[in-house]
């Protein structure tokens, strides 16, 4: 009774769009600063030492935003799944995770060839489209 109660409270929902808008700086951000030093942007910061923070930080910020999302799919699930523009958010945010799964998997911060570039800028394109889009579900 009392978690139903806690479910339904007036600040709930605001509260989560905070955490998710929060954890998408953090990820948005953070992946963003590391795009920038990877292609050559503030030279002076050393690579290892930026990726670690950085994706601890974007990490942190993908947890966030993916359990505040959770709990607000929850609370309007059948509204959320007739919605196109959710539908495609879940679908990009599908496809950057699978991107940032390859990169990781071959290793591209230590690459930095071609490839690891085209995934560097589709990781870009992917969270920033998924950003749009999240922000379209409403409209």
């Amino acid at each position: 009774m009392m978690l139903q109660s806690w479910l339904t409270h007036a600040w709930l929902y605001p509260t989560l769009e905070v955490v998710h808008i929060l954890g998408i700086a953090l990820l948005l951000g953070n992946l963003l600063t590391l795009e920038v030093r990877l292609w050559g942007g503030a030279s002076s910061l050393a690579v290892p030492a930026l990726a670690r923070l950085c994706i601890a930080l974007a990490l942190t910020g993908f947890v966030l935003a993916a359990a505040s999302g959770l709990v607000m799919f929850a609370l309007q699930a059948q509204e959320l799944l007739s919605n196109d523009r959710f539908v495609w958010k879940m679908g990009l945010l599908l496809l950057a995770g699978m991107n940032a799964a390859a990169f990781h998997a071959r290793a591209s911060l230590q690459r930095l060839d071609v490839w690891a570039r085209i995934q560097l800028v589709l990781s870009a394109l992917l969270w920033l489209s998924v950003l749009v889009l999240g922000r379209w579900i409403a409209y």
